[in-house]
């Protein structure tokens, strides 16, 4: 594992950093690290909004839903002439 130091941190992030690791129940290090990892693999990840409603509804513990019923055939479009 690497080791890095962040120097010149301003003070309102550093306590933003406080109060949320404390909400999570978690050191400032842990919470500086999940911060990092999630945004890092964010970055990896396709932004389409299929893949963000995806992502939200997965971290509410999805949802399941069944197939549409397809009973009735395919209509022919209505012609532009």
């Amino acid at each position: 594992m690497a080791t890095i130091t962040i120097r010149n941190l301003d003070d309102f992030i550093k306590t933003r950093l406080r109060v949320r690791a404390a909400n999570h129940d978690r050191s400032m290090e842990e919470e500086a690290r999940i911060i990092l990892r999630d945004a890092l693999q964010d970055a990896d990840e396709k932004r389409g909004l299929g893949s963000l409603i995806h992502k939200r509804f997965m971290s509410a513990g999805g949802v399941k839903l069944a197939p549409p019923v397809r009973n009735q055939p395919a209509r022919k479009p209505d012609s532009l002439e």
